[in-house]
């Protein structure tokens, strides 16, 4: 019996190690694939070894590279081409090329909310990229064929554009236009959807990504500003339009090549829908009674014993009282109607767009400092001296120093500098998301400080040698002007890429696009804050304009960049007190 009883033992214990071994072999399994809740292209999840990581990045780097390299391409000499080649006055260029600008960073709301409810991130960029190459080439015919772009001139006689001919040329400024609104929303959020969150080595992999996807950016950029932009005054504007046209259609083919490596993320419905559905429902229960053991309960049990909506839970906070609301009903009241009952998850997003408001509202600021290099930065080196021998140098050149220093500064600051904090900080990713959009901030007040220094010394030295009257340019270097663009193009570095990383990672899961988009805005609503603050200063400055429109001698454009320092430092500290509030989501 006791042979018995041993051989029994043994096998029991045999099939304990055999349960224990297959336990731990499905657990390493599991470690095989993502576990974000992405999906592959068939629809199952995603091997680690063969999708997602950097592997899947080059092909979403090339789709933003040329997509940038196409839109700076065009938007840094476009008014040239409206008033050399369409014989538009400058008021009337300088409209429409604010007009299309803006247009441009209000798209991105609607290809946002197209991805994020409908036809998720990848669809959205794809379709919209194929728009994009169309509106460009559009654009190419509409430079390149005799008939669909006006006469030359004979003298002081330009023809104006046609009916034909303008109709084609709009047409495919404002397909870019939609295009791009497409592919900015979804680009830098599809590239972090390949790197799993729920892996700690993937997530300090997609903190480096969002720096190099800031450095791709700037590589289009740099390219446009120099070669593309020298190639349209030198070459031709057909052939300046068809070189962005070829790399865009080259950069939507590639994307199609990627798609086997992509991870992707589910559409979980219409963020606008699930926002409004919040609102509505806390108004309709603004008057409910409960008990706060009643409101506690609930807010413990109602996720859990809700329906599966797809959503990624968010755990319920305190702060913004009114909207809990919205998920409260008394015994027996049905809970299918969503505009009277909405799930805590649906409060908490809402929350969260609440929270990140105040930081949101601080990019506003930044882009008012930021706008000053395409507009009184240029107009500031107008006024200096320019010339080195018999060569001028055009004074909107120096924004390459903007973007040089971007190429600098990102594999310095993602080679040196985080390894460097990390040491001191313990974070991976060396500073917080609103550490680095801070430093950001303040480099950008440096910019402009160190730019009203050289006002006031150029100024000064107009009043020396006389030269406020006549307006001449100043015996002063444009070279001198180069520390406020590198320093303008660092703060982009820390400020715009860290703003793209917190509103990836703090943003609901289900409104990633929508809130890149939200972000995205701030430049365009910086630069109507500083067209508004310039024409107040003009009007309160009078006669004494510290703005002239011909003669910046006989101004204070010091005393403007003074002006937007404080305004710059004003912000800084706002930004501290809401970062410091701020309740960071765990990722």
């Amino acid at each position: 019996m006791g042979s018995i009883d041993e051989e029994v033992s043994l096998l029991e214990a045999e099939e304990s190690l055999i349960q224990i071994s297959r336990f731990f072999f499905q657990q390493e399994e599991l470690k095989l694939y993502a576990e974000d809740g992405s999906i592959d292209i068939y629809g199952n999840p995603p091997l680690k070894q063969k999708t997602g990581n950097w592997k899947a990045c080059p092909f979403i780097f090339a789709n933003e590279c040329c997509e940038r390299l196409a839109y700076y391409g065009i938007a840094k000499n476009l008014i040239t081409y409206f008033t050399n080649e369409l014989h538009e006055t400058n008021v009337a260029a300088a409209r429409h090329v604010m007009t299309w600008q803006g247009t441009c960073y209000i798209t991105p709301l609607i290809g946002a909310l197209i991805a994020d409810a409908y036809w998720g991130r990848y669809w959205t960029i794809a379709c919209f990229s194929a728009i994009y190459f169309t509106g460009m080439v559009a654009l190419t015919l509409s430079a390149s064929v005799p008939g669909l772009k006006p006469a030359e001139c004979i003298g002081s006689l330009c023809p104006p554009a046609t009916t034909v001919q303008s109709t084609v040329l709009f047409s495919g400024l404002y397909l870019i236009a939609l295009g791009t609104g497409g592919i900015k929303p979804c680009v830098s959020s599809f590239g972090a959807d390949q790197f799993d969150k729920t892996d700690p080595s993937e997530r300090v992999r997609k903190a480096s990504f969002f720096n190099w996807f800031y450095f791709t950016i700037n590589v289009g950029a740099f390219v446009s500003s120099t070669v593309l932009v020298w190639v349209q005054e030198n070459c031709g504007w057909e052939l300046g339009f068809l070189i962005p046209t070829v790399f865009m259609g080259l950069a939507t083919i590639s994307f199609f090549f990627g798609t086997p490596l992509y991870r992707f993320q589910k559409p979980k419905g219409s963020p606008i829908t699930r926002v409004c559905q919040v609102l509505v429902a806390a108004y309709r229960n603004f008057n409910l009674k409960f008990s706060e053991e009643y409101h506690t309960h609930l807010f413990e049990t109602w996720d859990m014993n809700s329906s599966n909506t797809g959503d990624c839970k968010i755990e319920h906070t305190d702060g913004y009282k009114f909207l809990d609301k919205a998920a409260i009903i008394s015994e027996g009241e049905a809970k299918s109607d969503p505009w009277k009952l909405c799930t805590v998850t649906q409060v908490e997003e809402v929350k969260i767009l609440l929270r990140l408001f105040p930081i949101w509202a601080s990019g506003i600021i930044f882009s008012v400092l930021h706008s000053q290099i395409y507009t009184l930065f240029v107009q500031q080196g107008r006024s200096m001296k320019r010339t080195i021998g018999s060569f001028e140098i055009p004074p909107a050149t120096l924004g390459m120093f903007d973007t040089a220093s971007v190429l600098i500064s990102v594999p310095i600051y993602d080679r040196l500098i985080v390894p460097f904090v990390r040491r001191f900080t313990g974070l991976a990713k060396g500073f917080t998301e609103l550490q680095r959009m801070g430093i950001g901030l303040f480099v950008s007040v440096l910019s402009l400080t160190f730019a009203a220094i050289v006002e006031t010394v150029r100024l000064q030295l107009a009043r020396d040698l006389d030269l406020v009257e006549s307006g001449d340019t100043v015996p002063l270097t444009i070279f001198w002007q180069i520390p406020q663009y590198f320093l303008m193009g660092t703060a982009g570095v820390f400020f715009f890429v860290g703003r793209i990383e917190f509103f990836y990672e703090q943003s609901p899961d289900s409104m990633r696009s929508l809130c890149s988009a939200w972000a995205l805005l701030t430049t365009t609503l910086g630069n109507y804050l500083s067209s508004m603050i310039i024409t107040v200063v003009a009007y309160l400055s009078g006669k004494d304009c510290w703005i002239p429109s011909d003669n910046i001698n006989n101004g204070h454009l010091d005393y403007f960049f003074w002006l937007l320092v404080c305004l710059g430092f004003v912000n800084i500290p706002v930004f501290v007190f809401f970062s410091v509030k701020y309740p960071h989501k765990k990722v």
